[in-house]
């Protein structure tokens, strides 16, 4: 097989991940990428199917995509991901000219499906179990400097609002020494910063057992074991829970150098009704009071969350619940969501859905609240000098680059993606910061790891 393939990737960074891998097996086939479909021999939908829209967004690139595939017959056209698992022979039923749908546990099948699609019509691989990980599968990474790097799959936690146990399976970790394998061998490829990726990041190594002990591996550890690679300047990780957010991880943050000073902490509600309603293992005030532990051990710390509204039941009195935590927990962002009804999860079968309105005038006032409380935070940091990993070129046409802290930064100057600089920071805004070189550009083998003031 050879030719040429367009990815479109939907949703969470462990579909980006995926994407890549998938890019890597269609890389090694002989197949190099485009960005046009009309040119594409193979077309691959990476789907999401956490938000209600991610339907829509499938059918109508499929829709867009058929008169394609009629002009060009031997186009194959591939969905995959969360939806692909949930919706499994409704996709080609819905859509009769697509050619491979293939579920979250089946990306090493993807070269054979193609392959068989060809000779005997259209493939399905929707298997329940992941047998190898998406990061022992090739790789045709987006950035130089920066990699994903999964350490498990899976979930075992019920929220009645998600749908990531039913299209990813329960939790599998993989083994410490692999992981640590694939980073020093991103390290060696010049990568200076790796994000941890798993479902429910910070339960790692609850499923394995440490060689010849009976002692469970656990996400700490991990923290440690990476931060120990040499060349790895920047260590984050998501997305954790905030139940398993334990001590021993906190002292790992604190210790370890290469580890980012942010921390994605997912709220959901403010409401301790609805906690109790959505599963989620923790209550407001005990929140906010593991909030403030990882505050006094992390000075500088970044904090953002995650936030629903509209959830079934909610009731002014829980939404105002929401706007009294998050005006105590002063998060540097917030991801606002309003609440997606979708099959398979606990909620969908709930009956007293908040009416859209009352949704958006709620959601209209949490995210002004966020946006003040963001500002607010960023104009704080005015004047600070801060280092910058320098990513690209940003919309604007300036470059930007990312804090320790999360923070993105929009800079001039003539800078390399990869290199890290010293910038002042001069002005504010809610979502991003601009600043002032202060210092050349660096290259990542030419200094050393070192905590940022910001």
């Amino acid at each position: 097989m050879t030719g040429r393939y367009l990815i479109r990737t939907f949703g969470c960074q462990m579909n980006e991940h995926d994407s890549e891998r998938i890019a890597g097996l269609l890389d090694s086939e002989g197949y190099v990428p485009t960005e046009q479909a009309g040119d594409a021999e193979v077309v691959v939908l990476n789907t999401c199917a956490v938000r209600e829209n991610a339907d829509n967004r499938l059918y109508g690139s499929l829709g867009h995509l058929k008169p394609l595939k009629s002009r060009n017959p031997r186009m194959r056209i591939v969905v995959a991901g969360c939806l692909a698992q949930k919706d499994r022979g409704e996709i080609q039923r819905r859509a009769p000219w697509v050619d491979v749908v293939i579920g979250t546990h089946a990306l090493p099948s993807l070269l054979d499906l193609i392959r068989r699609s060809e000779a005997d019509g259209p493939q399905m691989d929707v298997r329940e179990y992941t047998e190898v990980f998406p990061s022992a599968l090739p790789a045709q990474r987006g950035s130089s400097h920066h990699a994903w790097v999964a350490v498990s799959v899976g979930c075992d936690n019920r929220c009645t609002f998600c749908i990531v146990p039913l299209v990813r399976g329960p939790q599998r970790s993989r083994a410490l020494g692999d992981i640590v394998a694939e980073v020093q061998g991103l390290a060696r490829r010049g990568v200076v910063e790796v994000t941890l990726l798993g479902q429910n990041v910070n339960t790692y190594g609850r499923d394995l057992t440490v060689p010849g002990s009976s002692r469970k591996a656990r996400f700490a550890e991990l923290l440690r074991a990476v931060n120990g690679v040499e060349g790895i300047r920047r260590i984050r990780f998501t997305s954790p829970h905030p139940h398993d957010f334990t001590e021993d991880v906190v002292d790992a943050m604190a210790g370890c150098e290469a580890v980012c000073e942010h921390i994605h902490f997912p709220m959901q509600s403010g409401s301790d009704r609805l906690l109790r309603v959505m599963r989620r293992s923790y209550r407001s005030e005990r929140y906010l009071a593991w909030l403030r532990r990882i505050r006094a051990a992390i000075p500088g710390v970044a904090v953002t969350t995650d936030i629903i509204v509209g959830f079934p039941g909610e009731t002014e009195e829980d939404f105002l619940g929401t706007l009294r935590v998050v005006e105590e927990a002063r998060f540097d962002a917030a991801f606002t969501f309003q609440y997606s009804p979708r099959p398979g999860t606990a909620a969908f079968e709930f009956d007293d859905q908040v009416p859209k309105p009352v949704v958006q005038e709620r959601f209209d006032r949490l995210v002004a609240l966020q946006e003040r409380i963001s500002l607010g935070r960023n104009v704080a940091l005015v004047g600070r000098t801060v280092e910058l990993l320098i990513e690209g070129e940003g919309r604007k046409g300036n470059l930007q680059g990312r804090t320790r802290t999360n923070k993105l930064v929009h800079v001039e100057g003539e800078l390399a993606p990869g290199s890290f600089v010293d910038a002042v920071l001069t002005e504010a805004h809610p979502h991003h910061l601009s600043g002032r070189v202060a210092s050349p550009a660096a290259s990542a083998a030419g200094m050393a790891p070192a905590r940022a003031a910001s």
